[in-house]
């Protein structure tokens, strides 16, 4: 089983450091520009992101909770040559084998999934996540912990769900929205726009998902 290498060494890195362990994965290090190679503490910090190159035989993973910035990097990351992405499921993790993972995701600790759910590419789900009976979660989402997702919801690219909240049953959140933490989403969203409170509401524009 390949090494992995992780891009991106803020907080959520560092817990896919952990998961990967927990996974029984050996863990290199982590690629960063914004951070000097070397050790921090029990870390070690490879280069910047161009570094990649010389880690050919390992997997990557992009540990970047902002759903538009992982998206760029790993389209960055693709144009590049990378083509190895590693999957990451917690061995607490909860599903029947009817749940497609995509590659480049992550699924954390004390998550379920539960029946006839695809989960695409370069998702997050993050601790204690709930999943519905067939859920749609596309490529680059971002659910946050002990967010609640009933049955039949699709969230579509780009989608970011916020600490706590839920989505009812049947709702579609279009690509590039998010719902803010503690919100309750009851009606579909529309496209690159934040939602907040219960039951959420329209607050606020966000940049078009590209």
């Amino acid at each position: 089983m390949k090494s992995i290498v992780i891009v991106g060494f803020g907080g959520f890195g560092r817990e896919v450091d952990w998961l990967s362990r927990e996974c029984g994965r050996a863990v290199l290090g982590f690629l960063d520009d914004n951070v000097p190679p070397g050790k921090k503490g029990n870390y070690t910090i490879l280069g910047g992101l161009d570094a990649w190159s010389d880690y050919p035989d390992t997997e990557f993973v992009v540990a970047i909770g902002n759903p538009r910035v992982r998206k760029k990097i790993v389209e960055k990351l693709a144009s590049q040559g990378v083509t190895d992405f590693a999957t990451l499921i917690h061995p607490s993790v909860k599903m029947d084998e009817s749940v497609d993972v995509g590659k480049g995701t992550m699924i954390c600790a004390g998550s379920i999934a539960t029946v006839d759910i695809v989960i695409g590419d370069h998702v997050i789900l993050n601790l204690n996540v709930t999943v519905g009976h067939d859920d749609r979660i596309h490529d680059f989402v971002t659910v946050a912990p002990m967010v609640a997702l009933s049955g039949n919801v699709i969230l579509e690219d780009g989608v970011e769900v916020g600490t706590g909240a839920a989505i009812r049953q049947g709702i579609t959140m279009a690509c590039g929205s998010m719902l803010g933490m503690g919100g309750v989403q009851t009606k579909d969203s529309e496209a690159n726009t934040i939602y907040i409170g219960s039951p959420a509401k329209p607050f606020k524009p966000l940049p078009e998902f590209i």
